[in-house]
């Protein structure tokens, strides 16, 4: 009997032991500076913490990102501000089952990595094509087309690399 218990103890800390290392890295490939951005160390990127806190056509969202939310940001942090694409917005989704995401101030249910913070659940990208442009659904998990001056529920997440030229 004494064995039978040895022998699981082991099995489970050996478990253990290859279990927290991945654990750990997949909990630190995010850091919230606590300026209002945070790193990307897996995509090599830096991101707003929150989206511009209101409905945005495609338009307005570029010039957002651009220009507006580079003013909140500390001195250093301000240059190379843009919309992100529909890969590194895909990136911050979770589809696991086991996450149940939060509800934002509209209402939608959202399941984007902590510690990012929408007040609704679509996000513009950068990318356009003539008169309509992609934007990334948080509470599903997919991306689609609308026309750019479409506004209601959208918001503006801003990016940059964190090496800025």
């Amino acid at each position: 009997m004494g064995s039978r218990l040895a022998r699981a103890c082991m099995l489970g800390l050996f478990t253990a032991l290859l279990f927290f290392p991945w654990q750990a890295r997949a909990e630190e490939r995010f850091i919230d500076h606590g300026d209002g951005t945070v790193t990307d160390l897996k995509l090599g990127l830096m991101w707003s913490k929150s989206d511009n806190q209101g409905d945005i056509d495609w338009k307005s969202a570029q010039r957002w990102a651009k220009y507006t939310f580079p003013l909140l940001v500390p001195e250093g942090k301000r240059e190379g501000w843009r919309l992100p694409t529909l890969d590194e917005l895909r990136s911050l989704y979770v589809s696991a089952k086991n996450y149940a995401g939060y509800e934002t101030e509209c209402g939608i249910k959202v399941k984007i990595a902590r510690p990012f913070v929408l007040s609704c659940g679509w996000v513009w990208s950068s990318e356009r094509r003539s008169i309509t442009a992609r934007a990334f659904n948080f509470q599903r998990g997919y991306a689609y087309t609308d026309r750019l001056v479409h506004k209601r529920g959208y918001r503006a997440l801003a990016v940059r690399p964190l090496e800025v030229k």
